[in-house]
Parts: C-alpha cells; structure tokens; sequence
C-alpha cells in the first residue's frame, strides 16, 4: 500500500531515551508586527526580542534556521502563568493569521531531545540516508478543515552538515508507513537554540 501523502508538520512523539513524551512545553510570544501565518506543527526559531511581560518572541522557522521548538498550542494574551487561551475566542483557534491585531502567546516543545515525525518530500530517502542531517520545507496546510502545518522534511540537500535543521533518525515503524514516497520519519531538530547542531554520519 502507497504511503498517504498528508503532511502535519513536526509530531512530538516520545523522548531519545525512550521516555514517552510528557505533553510539556513552554510559552512563546509571537509580535503582532510578525507577517507569518502559524499552525500546530510549525518549527520556530528565537528572534531575540519578547513580549512586553518578558515572554521570548519567536518567528516561523525555515530551512537553515536554528529552531528552538515545534509549537503545539495556538493562544491568546499572556495571563501571567494562567491558561493561554484567548477569553474572546474560548472555542480555541485553529491558525493564528499572517494579518494580526494583537500578539500571541503560543505553546512550544522546546527540549532539544525531543523525537518528533516528520513527512519527508522530494525522496525517497533510503535506509542509507539514517543518520543523514536535512532541512525543513515550508508549505502551507493542504488541508483548509484540519489545519496543520504542510511542513515537511526535504529530502533534496540531505547531508553531513550540522547546521542543517533536523537529524533522521529512522523509519516509523507503523503498519501505514513503509520506505517510498511520502513516508513518516523519526527526526531530532538537530540546530537547536539550546544545543549546538551534531554532524550527520
């Protein structure tokens, strides 16, 4: 069977020690001044700056960049350590626009030993290719119903580099998902703001 071509960006899905994921992340500020579109399972970077409560600010990620997360809940305002929902929208919001009238507060897993799964494009990859470091593609949702990220990992420049934005880790293993076009894959964010980019074997 034909692996299902249906990206949703980076799935945080358990930890490199084996350890299952706790759900966890961490606060995030994205400016209202920022022109990106954001949807569940897109890869941020740090822009250096913050909200005016102190909250880092962040950008979309893209290929190259040292990312610091994936994010996995869109918010509101800020409620000094409260729930991040916005109380003018308490049905939740699937994407937050690219034409903003306020800041967002968004929730990122931040610990670079997360193991997220990823779509791959532009492959196959083979098994050859494990332990290979690659960067993200950036696509818009397919989707317009559930909104998830349409980012993928491109298969296309695949390398020793360091800096490239993720590590793959290996195939997963899911009766859906075998070796070929549009497979799952096991992958690190290997340029992470909070640990230094491992070259690729």
């Amino acid at each position: 069977m034909a692996n299902v071509n249906k990206p949703s960006g980076l799935t945080p899905k358990n930890m490199i020690s084996g350890a299952d994921w706790d759900e966890r992340g961490n606060l995030y500020y994205i400016d209202q001044t920022d022109t990106n579109a954001y949807y569940t399972g897109d890869p941020v970077a740090l822009t250096g700056s913050g909200s005016a409560d102190g909250i880092p600010a962040v950008t979309l990620g893209t290929a190259g960049n040292t990312l610091v997360g994936v994010i996995v809940g869109l918010g509101g305002v800020n409620t000094k350590g409260g729930p991040y929902v916005d109380p003018a929208n308490l049905n939740g919001s699937l994407a937050i626009p690219a034409t903003k009238t306020k800041g967002y507060t968004v929730l990122v897993v931040d610990d670079p030993n997360v193991i997220f799964e990823i779509q791959e494009s532009n492959g196959p990859l083979a098994v050859t290719d494990i332990g290979l470091n690659a960067n993200i593609l950036y696509a818009a949702p397919a989707n317009p119903v559930n909104v998830y990220s349409g980012v993928t990992l491109n298969a296309t420049g695949k390398n020793t580099t360091a800096t490239l934005n993720l590590k793959i880790l290996g195939l997963v293993q899911r009766v859906d998902n075998a070796l070929g076009a549009f497979a799952k894959w096991r992958v690190l964010i290997n340029n992470h703001a909070y640990r230094a980019g491992i070259t690729g074997v």
